[in-house]
């Protein structure tokens, strides 16, 4: 199948779907067009929650597209490259509707980011998640804002420096990434379904509120998250990364 990103809007309930062939991976096209979704049905007057998923049944996101990695030749190419990952977190940040995540399994670097964006994030025993950036001499400076917002810094600073590990999915729940774990597939889509319904039966313009609050003291992000695409536009351009790069060719 080819990448795309598509959402369904059925009972005030906005579902947006992304997917790549690649494990999910993300490339700047599928980043624009995620950030462009959000911001579009965020809008919509007819929408009282979404739903942000991928497509597929095991990989929930890759992370950053290692093809579009290994191309970046300078520094500006770099920036508008993990602009990307910046633009998604803010149009989730900006979004006024809650926003559910369901992560069906593994998740790696910048889709860590993405669930860590989520304002209510569902999650199956498999989805064990990995900030693997510092293996490739980069760090996870756009996404670390938001992992840390949610998990703290202690949690953040643990799988960013151990970035050759995967943490369980029970362990991200008890730092706050995952309000709930399920056994199964099946299982997470009845209480993600549910738990939409039962937030359509709230007054939108409280739930808006209730985001801003949420949200509050992440206003400088817009900033903050170009200064750090541009720290690693800069990086993967280092002879250390482009030497771990050319390995995964």
């Amino acid at each position: 199948m080819d990448a795309y990103v598509k959402h369904t809007i059925q009972d005030n309930i906005a579902t947006i779907e992304f997917f790549h062939p690649e494990q999910n991976s993300l490339p700047g096209t599928i980043l624009a067009q995620l950030a462009n979704t959000i911001t579009e049905v965020g809008n919509n007057n007819d929408v009282k929650v979404i739903i942000l998923q991928s497509g597929g049944d095991r990989t929930f996101c890759a992370g950053a597209s290692f093809k579009e990695l290994i191309a970046i030749d300078d520094a500006a190419t770099g920036k508008v490259f993990f602009s990307g990952f910046a633009n998604v977190i803010n149009a989730m940040r900006k979004c006024p509707k809650f926003i559910i995540g369901r992560i069906q399994g593994k998740t790696v670097g910048g889709g860590v980011g993405i669930a860590a964006s989520t304002d209510y994030c569902m999650a199956t025993k498999f989805a064990a998640i990995k900030l693997s950036e510092l293996n490739v001499g980069i760090g996870p400076f756009v996404v670390s804002p938001a992992i840390e917002r949610k998990m703290g810094v202690s949690a953040m600073s643990q799988i960013a420096i151990d970035a050759n590990t995967f943490y369980e999915a029970s362990w991200a729940k008890e730092k706050g990434l995952f309000a709930h774990v399920y056994e199964s597939i099946a299982e997470m889509d009845t209480a993600v379904l549910a738990f939409a319904k039962h937030l359509c039966t709230y007054n939108p313009e409280a739930m808006a509120e209730m985001k801003k609050i949420f949200w509050r003291g992440t206003e400088d992000w817009d900033n903050l998250l170009a200064e750090r695409a541009a720290i690693s536009g800069r990086l993967v351009l280092s002879d250390f990364t482009k030497k771990t790069l050319e390995k995964f060719k």
